[in-house]
Order: structure tokens, then sequence, then C-alpha cells
């Protein structure tokens, strides 16, 4: 299930953001070892580790949404939720920024 982020920044600025926002997650969560992997100018893979467990899913940019699409192991479904709204709080914070920006 895909979760989406409206912006009104446009895709090459999103895309931007969402570096920046996901490099502030790995530093605040280190120990959880978090991955960006760009695809496509549009598209990257993300993950983590979690007590041992994998969690992997996708980001994707266009012109007005970041949709996340994250995967959980059935134990740390519960933390889904908790997962998303952390990046989803980190982007939100970046797109505030850029708009204040100018």
């Amino acid at each position: 299930m895909k979760h989406e982020i409206a912006h009104d920044l446009g895709q090459t600025k999103a895309r931007e953001i969402t570096e920046k926002a996901l490099e502030a997650y790995r530093t605040k969560f280190a120990e959880y070892d978090p991955k960006l992997n760009w695809k496509s100018e549009k598209a990257a893979e993300i993950g983590c580790t979690i007590k041992g467990m994998k969690i992997g899913g996708t980001v994707e940019v266009s012109e007005r949404v970041i949709a996340l699409d994250i995967e959980v192991p059935f134990l740390l479904r519960p933390f889904k939720g908790m997962a998303v709204d952390v990046i989803e709080g980190e982007i939100r914070k970046w797109i505030d920024r850029a708009k204040s920006a100018g």
C-alpha cells in the first residue's frame, strides 16, 4: 500500500528534498543502517534493518507527490505506521524548508 505525500515543488526539487530528508533520517537512526539507492530519476529503493529483520520499499517522486511503499516482515507490522510517520515527518520538514527558502 502506497502512502502519498503531496507537494507543489516539482519533481526535481522534490527529489532533492527527499534525499535531504532521508539523509537526516540516516543520521538520526544510523543504528538501523538506513539505505537509499536511486534506480531512476524518479524512483529509489529504501531499506533498513531492525532487530535483525530487513525492511524495504520504494520511494517515487513525481511533480506533485512523493509516494512511499514500505514492506515489513510480519513481526514488525505493528511498527509500519510509525516508520511511515517518521519518514513522512522528515520529508514534510524539508518541504516546509524548501517553501520558506523560496
